[in-house]
């Protein structure tokens, strides 16, 4: 299991420094959501310290789907050769991340990891957090073939609130520390999430330079 959950600890890898000027961004979507959720939502990227003509990273809500015969939102990032579809659930409870699938992998986490928290809950001081088993598989055109499976726990705090200042904008926003811990060991990152806007700091350590939608 240490190596599949490895690669998953890749999958949320941060970097350093933040860029400061901004492009353009032209708003033609229109979302109220706490969680934005809303299908052709797109987010657009770029790593942090990297000019903004650097080629971006995009995460868009591709629409209702089914994951291991749940119902789902596809949310697909791709981007530099990237192209990983995550499947999440947007509700009451906040937000349900049951999954992960590309081209050469498919993951699966029992029960769903709590993203977020109901909205209601999402302030400084609040944490939260859990265990789930991940299962890893390998997708070829005969099938599905078992990788590993284990193990992962995880603990979520909101650190504190905050305005910043982005390429997209400026946000009064929520930082949070995420820490993973697998066989492996543990890993921590940090997001920046505003409401009603999303990530504009993602785990991976991409800040948002545009959105298409206000």
């Amino acid at each position: 299991m240490r190596r599949s959950l490895m690669a998953l600890s890749l999958l949320l890898a941060a970097c350093a420094p933040q860029v400061t000027q901004a492009p353009e961004a032209r708003p033609f979507l229109k979302s109220e959501a706490f969680y934005p959720m809303a299908t052709g939502l797109e987010w657009v990227y770029v790593p942090e310290g990297e000019p903004l003509s650097s080629p971006p990273y995009r995460v868009r809500v591709e629409g209702p789907a089914l994951y291991e015969g749940q119902e789902a939102l596809r949310f697909r990032a791709y981007g530099r050769g990237e192209d990983r579809v995550y499947y999440r659930q947007v509700g009451a409870f906040g937000v349900r991340l049951l999954g992960f699938q590309d081209p050469s992998a498919r993951v699966v986490f029992t029960p769903p990891l709590l993203e977020y928290p109901p909205e209601g809950l999402l302030a400084p001081g609040y944490r939260w957090g859990g265990r789930v088993e991940v299962k890893v598989e390998l997708l070829s055109p005969s099938g599905r073939e078992p990788l590993a499976q284990g193990r992962l726990d995880y603990s979520m705090e909101v650190l504190e609130e905050r305005e910043v200042r982005l390429p997209a904008g400026s946000f009064r926003i929520l930082r949070i520390r995420q820490v993973y811990q697998d066989q492996a060991g543990q890993t921590a990152y940090e997001v920046w999430f505003a409401p009603r806007v999303g990530e504009v700091r993602t785990r991976e350590g991409r800040i948002l330079v545009e959105r298409n939608f206000q």
